[in-house]
């Protein structure tokens, strides 16, 4: 008989432990269904709550992901400007020379990202009026640019000024800039400055290139290509 209390108290302990367990279930049920029907007898008068903080949630989930997707954004674009703007400005002149037409026009819309400009694009085809990169202003206005990579002996003619003044027109845009690595003549940069034209020649898209802005270059448009002295050591350098 001694050896089979044990027993029977563990079997007791055992019992009494599922009757706990079954209790509490029991009360947890209850519980949920009190809950239950009081939030169907009041739902009438709960459902505005319930449904503002749904929409509360739902609306502070969206503004915080869409502040994070901010966030990440301009600091992918500041990554990549600080990029751009090293790569640009390790080109030299001799490096630009030796770029394809399209590599140059590429170049081209990179330092006007730098500067600031939005919706670049290189345009460059057959029928595109002259129209090599657009692009779009700080302030909005709209800017087309025709880019010639030419010799350095070579000057750029009347008739190209021409040309872009008539695709300026055409396109309806509100700043025209004629960008070369070569020069251009007397009569050109002359057109240029009568009709409102940007001419940023060899020496002004070096010093674009080195750090200047394309504002700025605007703002000394039509002042030439330097003095005689210049001029002898250009030819001198670049052959007549």
């Amino acid at each position: 008989m001694a050896a089979r209390r044990p027993r029977r108290t563990a079997a007791r302990r055992r019992t009494a432990a599922r009757r706990r367990r079954a209790a509490r279930l029991k009360a947890a049920l209850s519980g949920g269904a009190l809950l239950l029907a009081l939030f169907v007898l009041y739902w009438s008068a709960l459902w505005p709550y319930v449904l503002g903080t749904l929409a509360a949630t739902a609306l502070a989930a969206t503004a915080v992901w869409l502040r994070r997707t901010d966030r990440g954004l301009r600091r992918r674009d500041r990554q990549w400007r600080a990029h751009d703007r090293i790569s640009a400005g390790r080109r030299t002149l001799p490096e630009i020379d030796a770029m394809s037409g399209e590599e140059f026009e590429e170049h081209v819309a990179r330092l006007l990202r730098r500067d600031g400009c939005t919706d670049v694009r290189r345009v460059g085809r057959s029928g595109d009026h002259g129209v090599d990169v657009t692009a779009r202003l700080p302030d909005g206005r709209l800017l087309i640019t025709q880019c010639k990579r030419y010799a350095p002996s070579r000057r750029i003619a009347e008739r190209d000024m021409r040309d872009l003044l008539g695709a300026r027109t055409h396109t309806r845009a509100d700043v025209a800039v004629f960008v070369t690595t070569a020069g251009f003549s007397g009569p050109s940069l002359a057109y240029a400055r009568q009709n409102g034209l940007i001419a940023v020649h060899r020496d002004y898209l070096g010093t674009w290139n080195n750090g200047a802005t394309l504002e700025a270059l605007g703002r000394v448009n039509g002042a030439g290509q330097g003095d005689r002295r210049h001029r002898r050591r250009w030819k001198h350098t670049y052959g007549p």
